[in-house]
């Protein structure tokens, strides 16, 4: 399947326009599905698309293709606060990069990852299983952006005690 550029890009950037003033970010799974449907079924999106590929394949070409990377881009524009949140300047260079979650391994092996609050879990195992991968390695931050629900204060408090067993250095949330 080879979409021209012209038109795959044309339609992501309308989808990416339209996530930007739905707060595409902040919303939930299950409000997010509503709007694949339409956009299937919409003749300037999944139509266009359905002439370059099996019609049934659409929606997940939108989600996957099309979605998944707006979610990547919005998470890595936030790069600069995650840093200064840690208390330091961006670096330039980089051990390794990782995503799912978003993260940094610095040439001094400290790992730092950062997403959104509602996975924050699967960010605070991630780094630590990352940061214990070599012995010269460690778990020393991070980020969470925050998406409601780790707002409240108890929820934050259990958030901070799980870092802090996981022997996590640095936590922080972007509001």
């Amino acid at each position: 399947m080879i979409i021209p550029e012209n038109i795959r890009d044309g339609i992501r950037d309308r989808l990416w326009e339209t996530a930007d003033q739905l707060g595409w970010s902040s919303m939930g799974d299950s409000e997010r599905s509503k709007y694949y449907e339409p956009w299937t079924r919409d003749q300037t999106i999944g139509g266009q698309l359905a002439h370059y590929m099996d019609p049934r394949k659409v929606r997940v070409y939108i989600k996957d293709s099309l979605l998944k990377p707006y979610e990547r881009a919005r998470l890595l524009e936030n790069e600069e606060a995650i840093w200064r949140l840690l208390g330091m300047s961006a670096p330039t260079t980089f051990s390794e990069t990782y995503i799912k979650p978003h993260g940094r391994r610095l040439e001094d092996g400290r790992v730092v990852c950062w997403g959104k609050s509602r996975d924050w879990k699967l960010i605070l195992m991630a780094v630590f299983e990352r940061g214990q991968a070599r012995r010269d390695f460690s778990a020393f931050g991070v980020v969470l952006l925050e998406t409601g629900p780790t707002a409240e204060k108890d929820k934050r408090s259990l958030v901070v005690s799980a870092a802090t067993r996981l022997g996590i250095e640095k936590l922080a949330w972007l509001e």
